[in-house]
């Protein structure tokens, strides 16, 4: 029996149709389904229904969905151990944010496939929340404060941000000094978050309003830069705007806590090498870059 048909009939059983699969597999559809017809072939049993709607599993598919991904774990995790140190083949794919990924991230993973010449990495650039699972992802990089999950997190480095806004903003609408104060100002946001706040050793949860959302921090530092509102935003999207005076700091005696960065994974009991290994030089990372630093040089705004 061919692992590779194995893995095909996998990925269309969690994907939920032969296009999505190849999508994932990075091969056509027409070799997506010649495999699924040979291994249907050799078992004598139909695994998809075929319709004009899509495919989906019969019940001697579900069944055998189980078997066949257990088979492909052990077929991977077999071909790690055999392989020579630091030698990493097959594919990764990974979900990575959209606000900084690009200028952060994105080195690491560029680092990791010169590194292992073999290895054929697929990013996908998104603030969305990606099912893992669903859409068949190795892991993810995520940043902020995690939700409750079934997910397997590793935390990989600290995030700290500050709340920020533009001088033109803070003459016209003034500076708040506490958190009852902040929730009458213009907060600019992804969706309808909450923020916390330090106050000494408490946390302070607080539920800002504004007019302006974006699903992505770049567009909130734009925002917050064209005056139209408060931003609790990375350090790491601001510092340039702070040190140029386009920002500056408010709410100096409530800085949110430090968030962090994590790689997040499907349950299971142990992550694979290639997740290791990105982990790893993710942790590097934030070890050495001034970006991720807890001191940055700002502009702050009065504090009355």
């Amino acid at each position: 029996m061919n692992i590779e048909e194995l893995q095909t009939f996998v990925e269309v059983a969690d994907a939920g149709g032969i296009s999505p699969a190849a999508l994932r597999l990075g091969v056509s559809k027409s070799i997506v389904s010649r495999r699924l017809v040979r291994l249907e072939a050799e078992l004598g049993v139909q695994l998809l229904a075929r319709s004009t709607r899509g495919t989906a599993l019969t019940e001697a598919g579900a069944t055998f969905r189980d078997y066949a991904a257990r088979v492909c774990a052990e077929i991977d995790v077999a071909k790690e151990t055999i392989l020579p140190a630091g030698e990493l083949r097959g594919r990764l794919r990974v979900a990575v944010p959209l606000s900084f990924g690009p200028t952060h991230f994105a080195p690491v993973l560029a680092e990791m496939a010169r590194r292992h010449p073999l290895m054929h990495i697929q990013a996908c650039y998104s603030d969305r929340f990606v099912d893992l699972i669903a859409e068949g992802y190795d892991c993810a990089i995520r940043v902020g404060y995690l939700p409750d999950s079934n997910l397997i997190a590793r935390r990989v480095g600290p995030i700290y941000g500050k709340l920020v806004a533009s001088p033109d903003y803070i003459k016209v609408h003034g500076q708040p000094e506490t958190p009852e104060e902040l929730i009458a100002h213009q907060a600019l946001m992804q969706g309808t978050e909450t923020w916390q706040l330090m106050d000494g050793d408490r946390i302070i949860t607080v539920r800002p309003q504004g007019r302006f959302k974006a699903d992505n921090g770049t567009a909130l530092v734009a925002a917050a830069v064209a005056g139209l509102g408060i931003g609790y935003l990375p350090d790491c999207l601001t510092h340039e705007y702070i040190a140029s005076g386009a920002l500056v700091t408010v709410m100096r005696r409530h800085q949110p806590p430090p968030a962090g960065a994590y790689v997040i994974r499907p349950p299971g009991q142990h992550p694979a090498r290639k997740i290791r290994v990105l982990t790893e030089l993710l942790i590097e990372y934030f070890a050495q870059s001034p970006h991720f630093a807890r001191a940055v040089p700002a502009r702050e705004g009065s504090d009355g």
